[in-house]
Parts: C-alpha cells; sequence; structure tokens
C-alpha cells in the first residue's frame, strides 16, 4: 500500500490540484468566503510554480532561498509584482502576464477583504472569484506546463 505524501511533500502542481479540488465540497456546503479563500489560494501557488521556475531556470539558488524569496514577497499582490514581474521584464512571458495583473488585483482585493476586514461572500461574489483564479492560474501555468487546465467543478459546468 502506497503511503499517502503529506501536503509539505508536495510539489506545486499537485498542492494546485489539491486547492482546487476542496473548491467543489466548500461551494456545495456554501461556504462563500471560504471559496474565496482556497480559489486565492490556489491562484497563489500558481504565482509560486512559475517563480519556482523561472529561479530554477536563470539561476542556481538553492530552494531554500527561493522559498525565502516567497515569503518575503508575502502574498499573490506581492509575488506577482516583486518577483514575477521583474523576473518577466524583457521576456516573452510579460505579455503573458500583463493581462493576468487585473485578474490578480480583483482575486487580492477580494481575498483581503474576506481575510482581513471579516468580510462574507455571496455565491455571486465567490464565482466571480473562481473564475478570475481559474484564468489566472491557468493563463500563468500553461507557461511551464503547455496544455494544463484545471479540473471543471459540477457547478461551474451547471452555470
Amino acid at each position: 500500500m502506497a503511503t499517502k505524501k503529506s501536503y509539505q511533500d508536495l510539489d506545486d502542481l499537485e498542492k494546485l490540484g489539491k486547492q482546487w479540488r476542496k473548491l467543489s465540497g466548500l461551494h456545495h456546503r456554501k461556504e462563500w468566503s471560504a471559496v474565496v479563500m482556497r480559489a486565492a489560494a490556489a491562484a497563489e501557488i500558481a504565482a509560486n510554480l512559475a517563480i519556482r521556475n523561472e529561479f530554477e531556470a536563470r539561476s542556481k539558488f538553492d530552494a531554500d532561498f527561493v522559498g525565502s524569496m516567497l515569503v518575503w514577497a508575502n502574498g499573490l499582490q506581492g509575488k506577482v509584482s516583486r518577483l514575477l514581474k521583474p523576473l518577466y521584464k524583457g521576456s516573452p512571458k510579460a505579455k503573458d502576464l500583463a493581462p493576468l495583473v487585473a485578474v490578480m488585483e480583483r482575486i487580492n482585493f477580494k481575498r483581503n477583504a474576506v481575510a482581513h476586514a471579516g468580510e462574507f461572500c455571496n455565491v455571486d461574489e465567490a464565482d466571480a472569484v473562481i473564475a478570475d483564479c481559474r484564468t489566472f492560474v491557468e493563463g500563468l501555468v500553461v507557461l511551464y506546463h503547455p496544455g494544463f487546465k484545471l479540473k471543471e467543478h459540477k457547478f461551474e459546468l451547471e452555470n
């Protein structure tokens, strides 16, 4: 019998899949604010994946140093503005990131309203964040894993 990997031993792509799968149950239970937090976590993991890939391709920095950079960047907006934008500067990936920045800002705004101001969300707000997160995650991850698509949830197919 194979042993299950602990969450911290998963790679970013596996963590992303795990976060995204959790949305279905939260959505079914109408936990809209939790849906927002989980979807935003998936977006942040996608940013981590992109940043780790860029550092791996361009440097000899070890995983601990790159991890410290991810902590320093602090959150989705920090990772995009402090790390991804500078890493992509002058690269063809910069034009792929540009339209995702506005999407990231919407995700970050709603996530922070829930996390830091205690705001509650309704189904329409949660579904809008899910759609934005799908756009952001797929738009970023496909740069490193061509053909990447997130699993579609039953509730997404019903809309």
